[in-house]
């Protein structure tokens, strides 16, 4: 999924662009951050009630994220009964 960064207020200045991410559902968020981290890789690993993301750069410098997918595919499911 392509979205805007969580941390995106919708202000810019003039050399930054447009805080995206993309975002990759994984079934185990925790063991892909640990393997990034031993790549020397930033990882911003949280937890929340709501699931658990992992969020790193790429060497272009666009920002990804990893979120479990389990708690994703439940969500959805939800939303879907809902309706």
């Amino acid at each position: 999924m392509v979205e805007f960064d969580d941390e995106y207020n919708g202000q810019k200045t003039e050399n930054e662009r447009t805080r995206t991410c993309l975002r990759m559902n994984v079934p185990n968020v925790k063991i892909l951050a640990k393997e990034l981290t031993l790549k020397n890789v930033k990882v911003d690993y949280k937890e929340h009630s709501w699931g658990i993301i992992a969020k790193f750069f790429d060497p272009d410098g666009n920002l990804c994220a990893f979120k479990d997918s389990g708690k994703f595919e439940k969500q959805v499911s939800n939303f879907k009964q809902t309706e």
